[in-house]
């Protein structure tokens, strides 16, 4: 296989199984579905080996509108690297992003080329994951209702900086939505949602650590005895109270952005675990 048997097109549905068999080479936990909700997120291209019409490279660009896109599901099939192919994706989808900001998560192995391209490290994220332990249910946590959704949306631009509400909005409709109420508007939410072997939870979004660790508790005690993934931030503080309660570290990452953040007045919210590595 050389570089010129290679070509880049659209990913499309069809592409799907060829994506989900280079996922499963990464050991990656990805069904079908969800590369599927993905795509139905994103846009992006995929490498054939035009010879074969194989898959042998994917990359995903998840906008939020005109400000901010996450890139995401970056593979090439082990066949195929040392030849150009990760550097001609990356290309590719930022210029399909245009002027918007661009996040991503690196492994050590991408970091070089991220680096290359502009990108600049803003963190770590920490993957935790396992069977979750008893955990109590937390006062003040209900699940969300239909009217809390403005609030939500709110909520999570202030953590995130952008408006991502085609994505919650999407994953509600897969997904459980929990929000902290104190009688005095919402404080906080989270979500949960089937993914990989079991369940995530995220995107959680509070103003304090405390209020965090209620919402995740909230759907921990909902899965206790499932398996759970939890991605969240280096800063967020919360590895240790993880472990303690199933799911511990199984990896890191490299949070980058393209170009660098231009600082601004902190937010009174934080967000507490990510929606996922491939959606922030």
């Amino acid at each position: 296989m050389t570089q010129s048997t290679i070509s880049l097109t659209a990913l499309r549905p069809d592409h799907l199984e060829g994506a989900l068999r280079l996922s499963r080479q990464a050991g990656w936990p990805h069904r079908l579905e969800d590369w599927q909700l993905a795509l139905d997120l994103s846009a992006g291209f995929v490498a054939l080996d035009t010879n074969a019409s194989t898959v042998v490279g994917t990359i995903l660009m998840t906008p939020y509108k005109r400000d901010v896109a996450t890139v995401n599901m970056v593979i090439v099939d082990e066949a195929a690297r040392g030849r150009g192919l990760g550097r001609k994706l990356m290309e590719a989808i930022i210029e399909q992003a245009g002027l918007r900001a661009l996040r991503l998560v690196a492994t050590g192995e991408g970091l070089p080329l991220y680096q290359k391209l502009g990108f600049f490290r803003t963190g770590t994220i920490i993957q935790h994951q396992g069977t979750v332990l008893p955990v109590a249910t937390p006062a003040n946590v209900r699940p969300a209702e239909s009217h809390d959704i403005f609030g939500i949306l709110e909520l999570d631009r202030s953590a995130f900086g952008a408006d991502r509400r085609c994505l919650l909005r999407t994953l509600a409709e897969v997904g459980q939505l929990a929000v902290l109420d104190r009688g005095q508007g919402i404080a906080g939410f989270a979500m949960s949602r089937g993914f990989g072997r079991g369940e995530v939870i995220g995107p959680v979004v509070a103003a304090n650590v405390d209020d965090g660790k209620a919402l995740l508790s909230f759907f921990m005690a909902r899965s206790e005895g499932r398996f759970v993934r939890v991605d969240t931030a280096e800063t967020a503080q919360l590895s240790a109270w993880l472990a303690e309660r199933g799911l511990i570290q199984v990896g890191d990452g490299i949070a980058m952005q393209r170009p660098v953040a231009v600082q601004s007045s902190p937010s009174t919210f934080t967000t507490f675990a990510l929606a996922s590595q491939a959606f922030g």
